[in-house]
């Protein structure tokens, strides 16, 4: 057992209770480019967050890109030095060491793909041309080509950007520099783990390196990934990463309230446990997707989706921001509105005032007390499309949890653990263990999480108001019997029309031919629907999809 295990984290986007993600470049309001002059110490404004961070029961920190960049922080010219519009390699010593003394872990970015365009390697290669040593730092570097930028040779990009130049990670040159890197990072600033962007592109014998060197650097370091499609366990297992994000559960989890169907969240469960034994990272948003107060057609879904991030197998993960329940919409050439400067000063009483808040705190504080969240077994009780039950189980103790999407209140007669009697961590409600059992009722767009007494014998339950409809569901309402449950099934269409030609290697495949065939694996698994199809398409990263084409078996 290690302390990512129980961990919560707070995510800001510079960038486990929890743990909290925060992107730094964007909180603290720093200008959109950078032109490398004297230090603005912006991150020492962050300082008063780590006791907000510690407030509402996160116990570790994603803190998103943090090193000199040309902009938004992943296109990096020095891994060994903090982006001057945050300040000193001082201050960010000084803040991994404030966040320590609140017993919070700092996880950095480790932006490892690619380099920015004015990093000294390819800045080398600009000047001395084919006589450069660093030629080979880089992909495919080609004098005979071009690029936009006009510096008489073409390189691999990353994305189709040619400001993210692609590094050669089977160089050894290449991954002794970057481990070096991860050794100065821990030397330096102290730091608990790093979180790899674009893992899902990464060379597999270059991530090997990369893990030797955290189990060398310090105990329990950890490494997560950034993977959006395919088979988690290619990449946690005892080689590689300890963690990925779990695009898939983010997905089920949004969807599943607004198409009140928690038979895709259910299923989405099921369907990674069957990956193996992963202790995946768990989110509802994140600087790169919408927050999840804009997504959710009725925002009283906050409390529900809320309750299973925190409770449902995995490490809960909080976007900076979306615990007061801000919004903020993906643009079509902008992520700025994801990532807003925000003044803690305007949300000083938001734990006590605000019920997104206040919400997030005692589901901070309920995980932290509650050892079967962290390493409990999953065992599903109840599910129809409007309600779901389920129970971790650690040690002969049984706690379980109801969530409710319906607007009315529904009664949920659950089995028990080997005890007398429940309290609801959220309502502070008794519920008495009769014949095995357990009555309960939860409010409309609710839930609630069900401890033995015994186990609160030292705590008091956390009660938190019931959140209000702010917004009519946007499903279309169908009469049923009293006891009837529906199950609203998506639309599906023949998965595609293109035959794939299996002679070729998925890295030989074009992007076009590589969604074909992954729509084609999909398809031999069962009816592809339109959100699997548009899941496909959107991704239009050559590697990505070569990676999601291996995964399938």
């Amino acid at each position: 057992m290690s302390w990512y295990n129980e961990a919560i984290f707070y995510h800001i986007r510079q960038t486990p209770g929890g743990c909290y993600h925060i992107y730094p470049l964007g909180l603290t309001g720093a200008p959109a480019q950078n032109d490398y002059g004297a230090p603005a110490h912006r991150l020492n404004t962050l300082l008063p967050w780590i006791d907000h961070i510690q407030k509402i029961g996160c116990t570790a920190l994603y803190i998103g890109p943090l090193f000199e960049s040309v902009g938004h922080g992943y296109e990096t010219t020095d891994y060994k030095k903090l982006d001057s519009r945050l300040g000193t390699n001082e201050d960010l010593t000084n803040f991994v060491a404030a966040c320590h003394k609140k017993g919070i872990r700092v996880i950095f970015d480790g932006v490892f793909n690619h380099t920015g365009r004015d990093f000294f390697a390819f800045k080398d290669i600009q000047e001395h041309r084919e006589r450069s040593r660093y030629v080979n730092w880089y992909c495919n570097v080609n004098f005979c080509g071009n690029t936009e930028y006009n510096d008489g040779f073409s390189y691999e990009n990353w994305g189709g950007y040619n400001l993210l130049v692609k590094l050669n990670q089977r160089n050894p040159e290449v991954q002794n520099y970057i481990c070096d890197v991860i050794r100065f990072w821990v030397s330096e600033f102290d730091i608990d783990g790093i979180r790899l962007d674009a893992a899902d592109v990464l060379d597999f014998d270059f991530m090997h390196a990369l893990r030797r060197t955290a189990d060398e650097v310090k105990e329990d370091f950890w490494l997560m990934g950034e993977v959006i499609h395919g088979d988690y366990s290619r990449w946690v297992n005892g080689d590689t990463l300890h963690s990925v994000t779990n695009y898939a559960l983010h997905k089920a989890l949004y969807s599943g309230h607004n198409d009140h169907n928690y038979f895709e969240i259910a299923h989405t469960v099921k369907y990674l446990q069957n990956m193996g034994d992963l202790d995946l990272y768990n989110f509802v948003d994140n600087h790169d997707v919408e927050r999840i107060y804009t997504k959710l057609s009725n925002k009283a879904h906050f409390a529900p989706i809320h309750i299973l991030l925190y409770t449902l197998p995995g490490i809960p993960s909080i976007y900076y921001g979306s615990e007061f329940g801000i919004e903020g919409k993906k643009e079509k050439f902008s992520d700025a509105s994801l990532r807003p400067a925000l003044d803690l000063e305007n949300y000083k009483n938001a734990v006590t005032e605000n019920p997104c808040t206040a919400l997030i705190a005692a589901l901070g504080k309920i995980r932290q007390d509650t050892p079967a969240f962290s390493y409990g077994n999953y065992n599903e009780l109840m599910l129809t499309n409007r309600q779901y039950a389920f129970a971790r189980d650690l040690d002969n103790v049984r706690v379980i949890v109801t969530v409710n999407n319906d607007d009315n209140t529904t009664d949920m007669n659950l089995p028990a653990g080997n005890t007398a009697i429940y309290i609801g961590a959220l309502s502070g409600n008794r519920a008495e263990v009769q014949g095995g059992r357990i009555h309960v009722t939860i409010p409309a767009n609710s839930g609630d999480i069900w401890i033995p007494e015994e186990q609160l014998k030292n705590e008091t339950p956390v009660p938190v108001a019931i959140m209000k409809k702010v917004k009519p569901v946007t499903v279309k309402e169908q009469k049923t019997s009293e006891n009837e449950t529906i199950v609203f099934e998506e639309k599906t269409e023949p998965a595609t029309a293109l035959k794939t030609d299996w002679s070729k290697t998925p890295d030989e495949m074009t992007v076009s031919e590589l969604q074909a065939a992954i729509l084609e694996k999909m398809a031999g698994n069962g009816p592809v629907t339109d959100q699997m199809k548009k899941t496909v398409a959107d991704n239009i990263w050559h590697d990505s999809l070569v990676n999601w084409l291996k995964s399938f078996h």
